[in-house]
């Protein structure tokens, strides 16, 4: 009775809701996008537009290319929120939910005689049949792992895909992995498969053959051996962190692709994140700021210390003053007569307001009961109906809206806006990473010619 983890991860997920509440789409190539543009890049792609060969990351213009017939939605994370609380009470109702990995992924822990396999894979059809009460009509499917540990069931998900159910047993290993790519691991992106290409290391086969101090070495840390016994079926629970920063990136669409636009979307971005800061009761003592330009590989980024703050004016000021502190003659940092492709604003060293005196220049009390006025009125009537005038361009164009935070499922009631789950933000920041990359590329290949 090795299995311990049953791991359940949506299909195509944003497309297949997509397909669901609109069952015109069923059975019909489906990209989303997430603004209407047809320089953006897709966020998801059902199943019926990956036999085109378009995907996450491809260009709306490319999709339409490769698939004349593709419909284009544009993203609905509000809609996309619903259908994961609900999902999830379905499985619920076969299996107590687990960890929450992301908007479309959950892991549950089996426990008991369900850890046998035939009892493993009775409770995986269960979870398959209460979806499909929840979402009738068979646009929403998920494919199901079963293996030792969180880390094999996730990777077990991904072996059969759509509607799979794939079991791993410790019997299996290694050699139930070697037939996949260093990148089809969890926690192997681009840098690491480069490390480990630098330690030798280019096949799974090779990966599994080696030994912890080898992993470690590779890693740079604990990390490698926490995957050296990952590997090998071992039970490591993700051990619970406590929140170092809150947040906010944003690919710019064309028409905020200028130094006021990207200035604009970043005075946004920190609003939103010192709003949530205010809702945990924390206070902020450091920022990072980052900017990337189309055809650079290198990004625009400043770090900033400064007293501890809650105080959104205050920290526009500092933001105002990192921006302006390169050449005044330019209005963006950066490269000169470069073009903005993407902003992100992080609020790090936080602390509980309570663990902090703050400044003596902190913000009068005055200042703090405007905040919490606005903090009121944005949460009761929605989110920017009271805002700062050098945020309307970005507000006039609907650009960082709601987003999903990190390792938290969405307040709708608080936040107004879905774009706030960590889980959204999740799977966008997936997209941004894949959308700048395609986006340089394009570019390198348009100096070229």
């Amino acid at each position: 009775m090795s299995l311990r983890s049953l791991f359940v991860d949506f299909n195509s997920y944003f497309a297949s809701v997509e397909q669901h509440e609109d069952p015109s789409l069923r059975g019909r190539p489906v990209g989303v996008a997430p603004v209407a543009a047809e320089t953006t890049s897709l966020i998801a792609a059902s199943y019926e537009a990956k036999a085109f060969g378009v995907g996450t990351g491809t260009m709306v213009r490319e999709a339409r290319r490769r698939c004349p017939g593709i419909q284009i939605r544009v993203a609905r994370p509000e809609r996309y929120v619903v259908w994961h609380h609900r999902l999830m009470e379905a499985i619920d109702h076969a299996i107590p939910v687990g960890r929450v990995g992301s908007i479309d992924e959950v892991a549950c822990e089996l426990v008991g005689r369900q850890r046998r396999r035939e009892v493993a894979e009775e409770i995986a059809q269960q979870v398959k049949n209460e979806v499909a009460l929840a979402a009738p009509g068979g646009a929403i499917r998920c494919s199901i792992g079963i293996a030792p540990n969180d880390f094999l069931a996730k990777t077990a998900s991904d072996m059969k895909k759509p509607d799979g159910l794939t079991v791993i047993e410790l019997a299996d290993l290694p050699h139930a992995l070697h037939g996949l790519e260093l990148r089809d691991l969890c926690g192997i992106g681009p840098s690491m498969e480069a490390r480990l290409h630098e330690a030798g290391i280019t096949t799974v086969a090779q990966l599994t053959a080696a030994d912890k101090h080898r992993l470690r070495h590779a890693w740079g840390g604990i990390e490698g051996e926490r995957m050296w016994g990952l590997l090998r079926g071992a039970w490591l629970p993700t051990a619970p962190t406590e929140r170092g920063s809150i947040g906010h990136s944003h690919v710019l669409g064309p028409e905020l692709r200028t130094p006021v636009g990207a200035r604009a979307v970043l005075k946004k971005l920190l609003v939103k994140a010192a709003m949530r800061m205010r809702r945990e009761e924390m206070l902020s003592g450091a920022m990072a700021v980052r900017i990337r330009f189309i055809g650079h590989d290198q990004r625009w980024e400043r770090d900033l210390a400064f007293d501890p703050t809650d105080d959104s004016r205050e920290l526009l000021r500092l933001l105002n003053g990192v921006l302006d502190s390169g050449n005044r003659r330019h209005p963006l940092p950066g490269p000169a007569n470069a073009t903005p492709l993407s902003v992100s604003v992080t609020l790090m060293r936080l602390v509980p307001r309570t663990q902090s005196s703050g400044s003596l220049f902190a913000p009068t009390q005055d200042t703090r009961r405007v905040d919490a006025l606005v903090d009121r009125i944005n949460n009761k009537f929605g989110y920017n109906k009271l805002y700062f005038g050098s945020m309307q361009l970005a507000l006039e164009h609907d650009a960082a809206p709601m987003r999903i935070p990190f390792n938290r499922v969405p307040d709708t009631d608080s936040e107004n806006e879905a774009g706030h789950d960590p889980l959204w933000l999740q799977s966008l920041n997936r997209f941004k990473a894949i959308a700048e990359g395609e986006h340089r590329r394009r570019e390198r290949g348009g100096k070229g010619n």
